[in-house]
């Protein structure tokens, strides 16, 4: 028996224990439902997942005013990031581009297509 996170198309999540060859439930809202990928590894590691492309550095400061090892271990983070989301899609969240970081924008960033928020 094995524990399991899964997802329906309607966005709900839950955990089922079951055997590795049973089919899979249907959440309670009739959704077919899909399995989550593990956080834990098979060896009982932690499993860590590169950070999101929002949780970057955004700014020339932040990448320690372009500090050449630093950026390169950036590159490749982000190249890790891209692999893991082709493998599981659903890690992958908003795709659309942010126009907005800084400022009032900073803990939640306007991406394209978001209303703007109305002044004081």
């Amino acid at each position: 028996m094995a524990i399991y996170e899964l997802a329906c198309g309607g966005g709900h999540r839950f955990e089922v224990i079951q055997s590795f060859t049973a089919p899979l439930p249907a959440c309670a809202c009739g959704e077919p439902t899909r399995k989550i990928p593990a956080r834990v590894g098979l060896t009982g590691a932690s499993a860590s997942q590169p950070p999101r492309a929002e949780h970057m550095p955004q700014t020339w400061r932040g990448t320690y005013n372009g500090d050449r090892d630093y950026v390169t271990h950036l590159r490749r983070t982000a190249e890790e990031r891209t692999r893991l989301e082709q493998k599981h899609p659903e890690l992958a969240g908003d795709r659309r581009p942010i126009v907005a970081h800084e400022g009032r924008f900073e803990h939640a960033p306007l991406r394209a297509g978001d209303p703007l928020p109305k002044t004081r």
